[in-house]
C-alpha cells in the first residue's frame, strides 16, 4: 500500500501539521515529517476531518439501477468526502431479508469506494403490517444495526413498540420516518399560506411532530434506541430537546437542504425542490440550525435520493419526492453552519462523522486524527468556490436543487483506510486498488 504524507493540513481546523498515512493507519502526526518514499500531498490551507458517515443514503440497487447503482452512488459519496454510507431499505426487492441486505453489502465491497452498511426494513415490504426478519439481518454478514421503513412511517404504535423491543437484543436502532399518513394524504408542500396561494395540498408540521412525540415516549417506555430521520420542524426540535433532557435514548438527523432552503422557493414549481419531508419556513430552518449547533440534533444526513429524469422532469404534482445530496453536503454545511459561526470544524467532524458512526455502531469510522487511528479521513478546502454542474457529478441522477449555484468550500481528497478514493479533486480507481469494506 502506498504511503502518503499530508503536508501542512489543519486537523479539525487547528494549526497546520503533517499526517503520515501508512498501512491503513495514521502512523504519525507532527510538523516536518519525513516524506522519504512517500507520496507528498500539499495540504496548505486544507482542513483535515475524519471521513464523513452518512446515516441516510438511497443507492437504489437492486431494482432501480436506472436512477443509481451502488457503484455510482458510492462514487458520489467519495466525491463528497464520505467514507461510509448507510443504504436505505426501499429497494426492489425491499431489503427486508438477510439475503437482500447481504447482496447490498457485497455490492458495496465490490465497488470499494466507501463502506456500505445496509439498513434493514422494519416491516415486510415496508407495508407496516408485520415485522421483517430483524434478527436474521442482524446476524447476517452485513451485521445490520439500523432498521428503517424510510419513505414510509411505522404508523402502528404496537408494531413500533415491538420493533423497539426486538432490536434491544443486539443493540440495534429503529430509524423512524416521522409522518402520520392520515395527516399527509396527497400532501405536496409545507402547509401554510403559500400552499394555499399555489393551490398545492399542505403538509402540516404536526404530522411529523405527532409521530416524534409518540415514539420518544415509546422508546422511553421500552428503554430502546430511537433515531428520528430528516427532522424538519421547530416543533420536532422542542420534542427532541424535552426527550433528551429526560434521558431518552433518542438521536436525530437533519438534511443539508433543510438547513439552507425554505418553502418560499416552491413558488417556481421546480420539481427538484419537492422532497419528503417538505421544505419548511425560515423559522424552522433557524430552529434546525440551532438544534444542530447545540447537539439536540446529532447528525447531518444527506437523504441522497436520486431519481431519473422521467420521474423528476415533469409537473410538480407528478414528480417524485427527493433530491441528491452526497456531493454538495459539505458545502451546504459550511455555508449554513460554519460561516454563520454556529459550528467550528471540530463541530462539523462531530456531526458528520463521529456521532453518525456512533449511532450506526461503526467502530472504524469517526475516529480522531491521532497516531494509531485508521487513516480514514477527508481534506476540505474551505476557501474554494465552485458552481454545481449536474452533468459532471458522479451520481447517476441529476436531480440536485443546487444546479447552477455557487457553493462554499469543497472536498478535495478522501482516504479510506489509507487508500485515496478522491485526490486533488479527482476520483481514483477504487476497484483497481482492492475491495474495501471491513465488517
Amino acid at each position: 500500500m502506498t504511503t502518503y504524507v499530508l503536508r501542512g493540513v489543519r486537523p479539525l481546523g487547528a494549526d497546520p501539521t503533517d499526517l503520515l498515512l501508512r498501512d491503513g493507519t495514521i502512523a504519525d502526526v507532527g510538523p516536518g515529517l519525513a516524506a522519504d518514499g512517500a507520496v507528498l500531498v500539499d495540504g496548505t490551507g486544507l482542513v483535515a476531518l475524519p471521513g464523513f458517515v452518512d446515516l441516510h443514503t438511497h443507492l437504489r440497487e437492486p431494482g432501480r439501477e436506472d436512477a443509481e447503482t451502488v457503484a455510482s452512488g458510492t462514487r458520489a459519496a467519495a466525491a463528497g468526502g464520505f467514507t461510509a454510507v448507510h443504504a436505505m431499505a426501499n429497494t426492489e426487492p425491499v431489503a427486508d431479508t438477510a439475503g437482500v441486505v447481504e447482496q447490498v453489502w457485497r455490492l458495496g465491497r465490490e465497488a470499494a469506494w466507501v463502506d456500505v452498511h445496509p439498513v434493514g426494513a422494519v416491516t415486510v415490504g415496508l407495508a407496516g403490517e408485520r415485522l421483517a426478519e430483524l434478527g436474521a439481518m442482524a446476524d447476517s454478514a452485513a451485521r445490520v444495526r439500523v432498521f428503517s421503513d424510510d419513505g414510509h412511517c411505522v404508523a402502528d404504535a404496537v408494531l413500533m413498540r415491538r420493533a423497539l423491543e426486538y432490536v434491544k437484543a443486539f443493540d440495534g436502532v429503529i430509524a423512524q420516518h416521522a409522518q402520520e399518513p392520515r395527516l399527509t394524504h396527497g400532501a405536496q408542500m409545507h402547509e401554510g399560506e403559500l400552499s394555499a396561494v399555489l393551490g398545492l395540498a399542505g403538509w402540516p408540521a404536526v404530522a411529523e411532530e405527532a409521530i416524534v412525540a409518540r415514539d420518544v415516549l415509546l422508546a422511553q417506555h421500552v428503554g430502546s434506541r430511537l433515531h428520528v430521520c430528516h427532522v424538519s420542524s421547530a416543533g420536532s426540535v422542542e420534542i427532541l430537546r424535552w426527550a433528551k433532557a429526560r434521558g431518552v435514548a433518542v438521536t436525530a438527523e437533519v438534511t443539508p437542504h433543510h438547513l439552507l432552503l425554505t418553502h418560499d422557493l416552491v413558488r417556481g414549481y421546480d420539481p427538484r425542490l419537492k422532497v419528503n419531508p417538505p421544505l419548511r419556513t425560515a423559522d424552522d430552518v433557524a430552529a434546525l440550525r440551532g438544534a444542530l449547533a447545540d447537539g439536540t440534533i446529532d447528525a447531518v444526513a444527506t437523504d441522497h435520493a436520486p431519481h431519473t429524469s422521467e420521474d423528476k422532469d415533469c409537473e410538480w404534482q407528478a414528480a417524485a419526492m427527493g433530491m441528491t445530496g452526497l456531493e454538495t453536503a459539505l458545502s451546504v454545511v459550511q455555508e449554513a453552519m460554519v460561516e454563520t459561526g454556529l459550528l467550528d470544524w471540530a463541530g462539523v467532524a462531530d456531526r458528520m462523522s463521529t456521532r453518525p458512526a456512533r449511532i450506526g455502531r461503526l467502530a472504524e469510522h469517526g475516529q480522531p486524527l491521532l497516531a494509531g487511528s485508521p487513516a480514514t479521513l477527508t481534506l476540505v478546502d474551505p476557501a474554494a468556490r465552485w458552481d454545481v454542474d449536474p452533468a459532471v457529478m458522479a451520481t447517476a441522477s441529476r436531480n440536485t436543487p443546487f444546479a447552477g449555484r455557487r457553493m462554499h468550500g469543497r472536498v478535495v481528497a478522501t482516504f479510506l483506510r489509507g487508500r485515496p478514493t478522491l485526490l486533488d479533486g479527482r476520483l481514483q480507481d477504487a476497484t483497481a486498488q482492492g475491495a474495501g469494506g471491513a465488517r
